[in-house]
């Protein structure tokens, strides 16, 4: 203790340390969260993000094959319209569109041909073209 007439020691000077410093420049800076708060940001982002690409991959439409038999009809050129048919085929199992991926012809011939004897003329048979398989939207 010291005595009445002595002056009081000045207290310890205070010596935190290099960590200690450091922590104290970085909690003076303004802006800056604390890890809890950013990892907790970062997860929100994360979360926007993946319902973002929920959302966008669910409207994407799911292509998908399917099998049938549709005629293609004759276009006013004369040539098969296969489009048409595809999209036919596709909307009969509940899709909006398609495009033809397998295609067959047959040969249709009126009963006039199975007469006996008959000549067969040019207009007596025709070529039907069938979309088989399509690839629908």
């Amino acid at each position: 203790m010291p005595a009445q007439g002595e002056p009081a020691a000045p207290p310890p000077r205070e010596n935190p340390g290099l960590i200690s410093e450091i922590g104290k420049m970085f909690g003076r800076l303004p802006g800056l969260k604390s890890t809890s708060e950013t990892i907790g940001d970062l997860n929100d982002r994360a979360k926007d993000a993946t319902k973002g690409a929920a959302d966008t991959l669910s409207n994407l439409a799911k292509p998908s094959m399917v099998s049938g038999r549709i005629v293609c009809p004759v276009s006013a050129n004369g040539a098969p319209d296969c489009k048409s048919a595809s999209d036919k085929l596709c909307q009969a199992k509940g899709f909006k569109e398609g495009k033809s991926l397998t295609m067959d012809s047959a040969e249709t011939c009126s009963a006039k041909v199975l007469i006996p004897g008959r000549t067969r003329k040019p207009d007596d048979c025709r070529t039907d073209n069938y979309v088989t398989a399509a690839l629908c939207q």
